[in-house]
């Protein structure tokens, strides 16, 4: 159970990074985590709601991939959440790259 709350506050702090980058003024990066400068966008609020939705639908499917969690840390069944997080980054990346980089990039 204990595992299962942690990997739910890792959710809700994706989906408060996806409201802050929804309601920011400025462009804000998609990873979050580097210090590459933002390609120049076209339409700057159009491009941080693009990015807080992916972030929220992250923290959403995340937390939906953490209940089998709530069988036990030591189930078989926590590897379809270890599987799925992996599965559901490519996909955001993905996602990230072919749609919202494509669509928002100022040519």
């Amino acid at each position: 159970m204990s595992a299962f709350l942690i990997w739910l506050c890792f959710s809700v702090l994706f989906i408060g990074y996806g409201i802050h980058a929804f309601r920011s003024k400025k462009v804000v990066p998609f990873g979050f985590w580097t210090n590459a400068a933002v390609f120049a966008v076209k339409d700057v609020r159009a491009y941080n709601r693009a990015v807080g939705k992916l972030w929220c639908v992250f923290g959403i499917v995340l937390a939906f991939l953490g209940i089998p969690l709530l069988k036990g840390q030591n189930s078989p069944y926590a590897m379809l959440s270890i599987l799925g997080v992996m599965a559901e980054a490519i996909v955001a990346m993905a996602v990230y790259v072919v749609v919202i980089e494509k669509k928002y990039r100022e040519k």
